[in-house]
C-alpha cells in the first residue's frame, strides 16, 4: 500500500513534501522557498533581460518555482511558463502549503489557480503570466510539440532517486528546445550531470549553491 506525501516544515519556516516510497523531499530541507528562489529565481530568470520570458519546468511538483516566477512578472516582464508532470499532487495536500501565507488574498488565490486551471492548453493567470500545464512522462514527451524557450527549470527529484529523468536523450532534448543564449539551472551539481550537459553541446558553470549544498549548476546554449 503507497503512502502519500507527507507535509514538514524546513528550515526557513516554508513547507516541503516527503515522499516515503522514494525517500525524497520535494525541496531542500534547509529551505524549500530560499532554495527555489537561488537556484530557478536568481541564478535563472533574473539572468533574462528580455520583457517576454518563456520558461519551460521539469517537474511541476508543488507549484512552488512557478508561483515564485509569477511574482516576478509584471509589465516589463511577461512569462509564459510551460510545465510537465507525470504525478501531479491532490489539492487537499496544496491547500496546506503555506508558500503564500505571507502574501495578500489575492496573490494566495494565485498559488491556488495554479493548481486549478485545465491542463494541457495555455491558460491566463495574470495579463503578465500565462501557463501551460502539461500532464506527461517526460520520457515521453513530444518536444517537437513546443516552441524553444529562455530557461529550463530543471528540477527532477535527484539523480539517485530518478535516474531516468537525468539520461543524455533527456539533456540532448533540452538543448534542442533552448534558445541561443538560454539557460537550464538546476539544484544538482553532480560531475556526471555536468558532462551529460556539455555533451548536449551547453556550455556549464558551477555556481554557489542554496544553504546546505555547496554548489549547483547553470548550463547556457551559446
Amino acid at each position: 500500500m503507497s503512502v502519500g506525501p507527507v507535509i514538514e516544515i524546513t528550515g526557513d519556516g516554508s513547507h516541503t513534501l516527503f515522499l516515503p516510497e522514494l525517500e525524497e523531499h520535494y525541496h531542500s530541507v534547509n529551505g524549500a522557498i530560499q532554495e527555489s528562489m537561488h537556484v530557478f529565481i536568481e541564478a535563472g530568470l533574473h539572468q533574462s533581460k528580455q520583457d517576454v520570458i518563456r520558461i519551460f519546468e521539469v517537474g511541476f511538483g508543488t507549484g512552488l518555482n512557478a508561483f515564485l516566477s509569477l511574482l516576478e512578472s509584471d509589465a516589463s516582464c511577461k512569462i509564459h511558463y510551460i510545465t510537465i508532470e507525470a504525478y501531479p499532487l491532490p489539492f487537499s495536500i496544496i491547500k496546506q502549503l503555506n508558500y503564500a501565507d505571507k502574501y495578500s488574498q489575492e496573490q494566495q488565490n494565485l498559488f491556488y489557480k495554479l493548481h486549478e486551471v485545465e491542463w494541457g492548453t495555455m491558460q491566463e493567470i495574470t495579463p503578465y503570466f500565462y501557463i501551460t500545464k502539461i500532464y506527461s512522462d517526460l520520457n515521453q514527451f513530444d518536444f517537437d510539440s513546443i516552441k524553444p524557450v529562455d530557461i529550463i527549470y530543471f528540477d527532477a527529484f535527484a539523480p539517485d532517486k530518478q535516474p531516468e529523468m537525468w539520461s543524455q536523450q533527456i539533456f540532448d532534448h533540452m538543448y534542442k528546445i533552448t534558445n541561443n543564449k538560454g539557460l537550464l539551472v538546476t539544484y544538482c551539481a553532480k560531475g556526471v550531470v555536468r558532462r551529460m550537459m556539455q555533451q548536449s553541446g551547453y556550455e556549464t558553470e558551477r555556481l554557489p549553491g542554496p544553504p546546505g549544498k555547496r554548489e549547483m549548476l547553470r548550463a547556457r546554449k551559446l
